[in-house]
């Protein structure tokens, strides 16, 4: 009798799992790792990023499509996902992303599926993208909150933008980060740290501030490791050129062991957190759960998830301050601080069991 009252959950707009791109797959790999017995998930993956495609992930079946599930691809990505959940008819879609939702308004017509979807960090105030883009970025989130039944925030400040831009209250859930700190100090070499250093972790793209932060610390001299992908663009690549011969700045490429990464943070002075688009940065949330203090861009994004108790800066000069106040003693118990607020907002199993309420 049990095996009929389990909901069937399709999971729409990712690459896939196991996790391999970024914060929305380790979003739904949590989800999967963490279910309870009353769900069983359907997950869509891009079989342009899988050399070996498993038919499941722990309980979760996979389900493959031969399209990119980023960029101008995602649309249709988005779209095919929402066609096959036509056919196998899953109690709930949790739809991450707004890509594919100007299908939304036919899906609807011809599915009695609950639809749940998590917009997203506001895509279409992204630089990276073209007017052309912006606009039918802008489009697709309207759709999305006007045809879900539940729309999902990942930041306070984007539940206040819904409500004030589309008269609607949404729930809101962040992201865990409890899986940066799982493993065990005694297993992780840390005994090659040969100075002290600030650490900063990100996608080298304009709207993450890398100049303003590599400027500020080739001036002040402080030690700073960057780690990214700066081979990716012509905007990474100029600033690797650039500031990489400074003696005091490591540009660093990505390190997908997690023991390295692990090692890198736990022993960093602070972190520091360019991010000024996009909600709730899973990077941030990992980084607060390491009990080090944190010196991140100003704005109301950051504030919110920090819970206001981090350093601020806006320009390369208030990055310079704060990094001085710090070294000086400045609030002693940041660190601290911030990972307990981290263990009560941004730990995966809390997280897991939000989304299952709302399934």
């Amino acid at each position: 009798m049990g095996s009929f009252l389990r909901k069937k959950v399709a999971v729409v707009g990712t690459v896939g799992v196991p996790a391999c791109y970024g914060g929305f797959e380790s979003l739904v790999q949590n989800l999967v790792d963490y279910q309870s017995k009353e769900i069983d998930y359907q997950v869509f993956c891009s079989s342009k990023k899988y050399d070996k495609k498993l038919e499941r992930y722990r309980t979760a079946e996979l389900i493959y499509l031969p399209v990119n599930a980023n960029g101008p691809s995602s649309i249709l990505y988005d779209i095919l996902c929402l066609f096959v959940c036509l056919i196998k008819r899953p109690d709930v879609v949790l739809i991450l992303g707004v890509s594919g939702c100007i299908f939304l308004p036919l899906y609807r017509l011809f599915s009695k599926s609950r639809v749940i979807t998590n917009i997203d960090g506001l895509e279409w105030r992204r630089n990276k993208w073209s007017p052309l883009a912006k606009w039918f970025l802008k489009k697709s989130e309207k759709l999305a909150v006007m045809y879900s039944e539940v729309v999902i925030s990942d930041n306070q400040a984007i539940a206040e933008y819904v409500e004030k831009e589309y008269g609607r209250k949404s729930e809101v859930i962040a992201y865990g980060g409890d899986h940066a700190v799982t493993l065990d100090d005694e297993k992780v070499n840390n005994n090659n740290i040969a100075q002290k250093y600030f650490f900063a972790l990100c996608r080298i793209e304009p709207e993450n501030n890398i100049d303003m932060i590599l400027e500020s610390f080739a001036v002040s001299g402080e030690y700073l490791k960057f780690m990214g992908n700066w081979n990716n663009s012509t905007y990474g690549l100029e600033l690797k050129n650039k500031y990489g011969v400074f003696s005091n700045i490591e540009i660093l490429d990505p390190d997908y062991d997690i023991s390295n990464l692990y090692i890198l943070r736990k022993n960093c002075t602070a972190y520091i957190h360019g991010h000024s688009a996009g909600g709730t940065n899973p990077s941030l949330v990992e980084a607060m759960h390491f009990s080090i203090p944190v010196i991140a861009f100003d704005c109301s994004f950051n504030r919110y998830t920090t819970d206001n108790m981090a350093l601020y800066f806006s320009d390369s000069v208030s990055l310079q301050n704060s990094v001085n106040e710090l070294l000086k003693g400045y609030a002693p118990n940041m660190g601290s601080n911030l990972k307990v607020y981290a263990n009560e907002k941004y730990c995966w199993k809390n997280i897991a069991a939000f989304y299952e309420r709302l399934f």
